[in-house]
């Protein structure tokens, strides 16, 4: 399986259940470990939770792949689901400034699925 056409169903599970600022990063050439990060928020923990476990739901009944591990989803603030080639990170607001992953990774390429196509475009 791609690991874009991994992304794009993410993308897709995320927007369908109101995620905020999604965010596709290809951070194949600066990792060893994933090709992308998605990057999400929610309003609030059960907000964080739903959106994990939608996410897991729709990956596995549209493309038959089930997460290595999921983490976090207990205090809803940050959870992780990691699908080996794809890691998504699913924050509540707050964290998600805090954290700031996207100036961490501001070198990776984002990838925009909102066009319906994978266009990369300028990183922040």
């Amino acid at each position: 399986m791609d690991p874009l056409d991994i992304a794009r169903c993410i993308y897709t599970a995320l927007d369908e259940k109101q995620g905020r600022d999604i965010i596709v990063l290809d951070v194949e050439e600066l990792v060893g470990y994933t090709s992308y990060f998605v990057l999400v928020s929610g309003g609030s923990d059960r907000q964080v939770q739903a959106l994990v476990e939608h996410v897991r739901r729709h990956v596995r009944a549209e493309l038959g792949i089930r997460p290595l591990g999921i983490e976090g989803t207990q205090k809803g603030k940050w959870a992780l689901i990691d699908f080996a080639d794809v890691v998504v990170h699913v924050f509540r607001e707050d964290e998600r400034d805090f954290y700031d992953l996207e100036g961490l990774w501001r070198d990776a390429p984002h990838i925009d699925f909102e066009s319906g196509q994978p266009a990369e475009s300028d990183a922040p």
